[in-house]
């Protein structure tokens, strides 16, 4: 199994999809299909090694890398082809399923970037014909590798295959699950934007890979937050079910919405990052759920001047004097009001405590 693993990597980032042995399509017994390069991807093979290490990733992404060709040698194996595409040319999909904050490029981009700059563009992208724009294509997945493709001015590798709505949706969220997840509120946004363009809970569910309930929950919660301060905050990747659904109950109240409005306008909460800013903003209006703590009750002398506190906090009750009060005073006033309570206690009608 290693061995096969390692053959799959090389033939990834070795810059050739074709497979090292014959892969054949499901249920027929054809012989192997020999994948010809697309105009302009004639360039010398990489090493491995080199491209690994310019790449940077992880075994696990390079896992997940070589589960896509193996996806897509098996596509080309039934007649698809890459073509390139020049990125203007290229939509994204109509459902949207990422949160940026200020159009700020994540670490995750800046290495893509410097990768396919590197070492080229390995994996191709999946896009359909346009359904609406003669000539333009709609991306099913790799946004971001056509955003990098973008960004350094060169054409995209791309599989082109007639798809519905539905197989769009389901092919982008497939994408979701075993490239990058999404966060817990961009999985939400996700769900709201496909319920909110007419698809079923079961296409919802099968592209977001989740069952009726985290769905049910997912929506609840993206329903709750007023969408202008999702957006705000971005997409929090360590912030839970829990904290957003609690931030809701506090954002339910429109005074709160108005606090909250001024919070993501400070300069403080704009210089954060995703994560921070929720904190931000939560923490701000959860002080502002509490109430007020009851102010002291100020005992003066007949100059005005505060000589002791009674503090009320919840049930308990306390007498604070001013450090500068004499001592003998302090004594004085302690027995006075001993003997003060015995008489209210004696004086109290029956039956009460």
């Amino acid at each position: 199994m290693a061995g096969s693993r390692k053959n799959e990597l090389k033939a990834l980032f070795g810059g050739g999809l074709a497979p090292t042995e014959p892969v054949r399509a499901p249920e027929t017994k054809s012989a192997p299909m020999e994948v010809k390069p697309a105009a302009g991807e004639g360039t010398p093979p990489r090493s491995a090694s080199g491209a690994v290490k310019a790449m940077g990733l992880s075994l696990g992404a390079m896992t997940r890398e070589a589960e896509e060709a193996r996806a897509l040698r098996q596509a080309l194996s039934e007649g698809e082809r890459i073509v390139t595409i020049h990125p203007d040319r290229i939509d994204s999909s109509f459902i949207e399923d990422r949160l940026r904050v200020d159009d700020r490029d994540d670490e995750d981009f800046a290495a893509l970037v410097d990768s396919i700059r590197e070492g080229g563009q390995q994996v191709p992208v999946l896009v359909r014909p346009h359904p609406d724009k003669q000539g333009r294509y709609q991306t099913a997945y790799g946004h971001r590798r056509i955003k990098a493709a973008a960004r350094l001015g060169i054409e995209v590798k791309a599989v082109v295959r007639p798809l519905s709505d539905d197989e769009l949706v389901l092919a982008q969220g497939k994408e979701n699950v075993e490239r990058r997840n999404l966060s817990f509120i961009e999985r939400g946004l996700f769900a709201k934007n496909l319920a909110s363009h007419g698809f079923d809970r079961k296409v919802i569910g099968d592209a977001l890979a989740v069952q009726k309930s985290e769905l049910s929950r997912l929506l609840q919660v993206v329903e709750s937050v007023p969408e202008r301060f999702i957006r705000a905050i971005g997409p929090a990747p360590k912030v839970g079910r829990e904290r957003w659904m609690k931030l809701g109950e506090i954002l339910s109240r429109e005074a709160k919405q108005h606090i909250g409005i001024d919070v993501v306008h400070t300069e403080r909460f704009k210089a954060a990052d995703s994560d921070h800013r929720f904190q931000i903003l939560f923490a701000r209006l959860d002080a502002s759920m509490k109430p007020d703590p009851v102010k002291p009750e100020e005992l003066r002398d007949r100059n005005g001047k505060v000589f002791a506190r009674v503090r009320r906090e919840g049930k308990a009750r306390r007498i604070e004097f001013s450090a500068d009060i004499d001592a003998a005073f302090i004594d004085e006033a302690a027995t006075l009001l001993a003997a003060r309570y015995e008489e209210f206690l004696a004086n109290r009608p029956a039956g009460k405590s």
